[in-house]
This record gives C-alpha cells, structure tokens and sequence, in this order.
C-alpha cells in the first residue's frame, strides 16, 4: 500500500512540475529584464519604467503594427517614435512633462528628441 501511494506521488510530481514551469514568471522580474533588454543605463523604477513601457503598449493597441511597439521602445524610450506615440495618444502636457522626467531616470542621459504637445 505504501509503494503505491509512493508511486502515486512520483506520477502526480512530475506531471504537477511542468504545469508549475508553464505558468506565467513574475511579473516585475520580466519588466526589470526588458529594462536592460532596451540597454537602458538609468536606474530602474519600477513606476516610471512601467509607465513608459505602457505608452509603447497603447500605441501598439492602436495601430497593431509590431514595429511600431519595437521602435517606440528604441534607445530606451529615447527615440522620436517614443514622442510620436506621445502625440498620437494625445497626452496632456503636464503628464509630457513626467514622461520626460521619467526618461531621464532610466535612459541615465538627456532627452534627444522634443516632446511637444500637438496644437
């Protein structure tokens, strides 16, 4: 009776371990790796970071164009594609001025490109 339970225990463990690796990683760990997947040489914040990576992710959501949601991200957020993702999503200035903030926090370095509001 207790080899069976034994083998039982084996079956069920190594069908249970698979399942325990499929599910999804935390969710902080992914965002820290894209952080310096996009070479990014400022510190990273989780709030700032995850603001940033959430208007590449809305503008992706409205054109559904791969490229677009890869070159917003470019150079760390520092690309003009990043502020024409700003401008399309008709971003208020005061919220213009955090993203820029933000950019300066994890990019380490300058803004390049101008932000500007559409008038």
């Amino acid at each position: 009776m207790c080899s069976r339970n034994i083998k039982i225990s084996v079956v069920l463990f190594l069908v249970l371990i698979p399942i325990f690796t499929a599910l999804p990683h935390n969710h902080n760990l992914s965002k820290r790796s894209n952080f310096f997947d996009l070479e990014c040489k400022g510190i990273f914040n989780k709030t700032m970071f995850f603001r940033l990576d959430r208007i590449c992710e809305d503008c992706y959501q409205l054109f559904r164009e791969t490229s677009i949601h890869r070159l917003c991200k470019k150079d760390c957020f520092d690309s003009k594609w990043f502020g024409e993702c700003v401008k399309v999503l008709l971003t208020p200035s005061e919220e213009i001025t955090n993203l820029q903030h933000f950019i300066k926090v994890v990019n380490g370095s300058p803004i390049s490109f101008n932000m500007a509001p559409v008038t």
